[in-house]
């Protein structure tokens, strides 16, 4: 008894196991010239995302590309009746695969394996959430807000990108009644520099025992950025980490993340299995090539 009781606490702490669903594209909505959020059609997979999640995507039946391609959970998709039908991605047309998914036209049917990944952590008993987004990196913030507003807690988004132009979607946060603050590297809309400058400022004028906990998504730099930001003032912190998967499941080692250890060292963490969400304190965040 004991024992059985002992396996039905671990299940509900690991993530659902992955479905390889044969998906149907619903809509590819174009958000620019090489912007889209695509929509599929598969109940399952949808019903066992958690927030921070991600699924693998054959975007071609042939061997160009050959290997599935990771992205984000944008937001999950309902019917009439509230009943969880499908989900959709945020893509950015930049290579074969990507440009396929732009392509795609209602009907076409999409191989998905997912979810996959450990998710964001329950916002459970936080006074305030503030998630912090750079570009594509706002995909997980939709179901995220979902989450929180279910939950209670209000919601705050720090979203940021290099012109006003690459900002998108916004009507579907504020919907959610999360408080949107923007900023724009160029100054064509929002605040005009990187969205860690609003981020700061708001940190810097509430006291470490409002109970704020950060979210972040997006470049690598800005993630150490917004990590050294929840260091210095005291926040808990996680980040979805960007980082390429031939995978997706563990077994190819190309996406590893150097990870600190409870003996003072550190190792490489396989960001498909163990991530792409991580504690932001656990992360050595190395220089890498710009």
């Amino acid at each position: 008894m004991a024992e059985r009781a002992s396996q039905a606490g671990l299940q509900a702490i690991l993530p659902a196991m992955p479905v390889d669903a044969d998906a149907e594209v619903l809509a590819s909505t174009r958000l620019s010239d090489d912007y889209c959020v695509v929509a599929f059609r598969a109940p399952a997979l949808a019903a066992a995302i958690r927030p921070g999640q991600f699924v693998m995507v054959r975007t071609s039946a042939g061997n160009t590309p050959l290997l599935r391609r990771p992205y984000s959970v944008f937001e999950r998709l309902r019917d009439s009746n509230g009943e969880v039908i499908g989900f959709s991605i945020l893509n950015k047309r930049v290579g074969v695969g990507s440009r396929l998914l732009y392509d795609a036209a209602p009907g076409m049917r999409v191989s998905c394996l997912g979810p996959l990944g450990r998710p964001f952590s329950s916002a459970t008993g936080t006074t305030e959430a503030w998630m912090v987004a750079g570009g594509t990196g706002l995909a997980p913030f939709a179901t995220l807000s979902e989450e929180l507003a279910a939950a209670g807690v209000p919601r705050r988004l720090f979203y940021g990108a290099r012109t006003g132009s690459e900002l998108f979607c916004l009507d579907r946060f504020e919907r959610l009644g999360v408080n949107v603050v923007l900023a724009t590297e160029d100054g064509t809309r929002g605040e005009h520099g990187r969205v860690t400058v609003p981020l700061a400022r708001e940190l810097g004028s509430r006291p470490a025992s409002s109970g704020v906990v950060l979210y972040a998504c997006g470049p690598e730099a800005m993630l150490k950025a917004v990590a050294g930001l929840a260091e210095r003032y005291g926040r808990e912190c996680e980040v979805a980490t960007e980082r390429q998967m031939g995978c997706g499941m563990g077994g190819c080692y190309s996406c590893v993340v150097r990870v600190r250890t409870p003996e003072g060292g550190s190792r490489y963490a396989r960001s498909c299995v163990e991530g792409p969400v991580f504690r932001a304190a656990d992360i050595v965040w190395e220089e890498r090539p710009a």
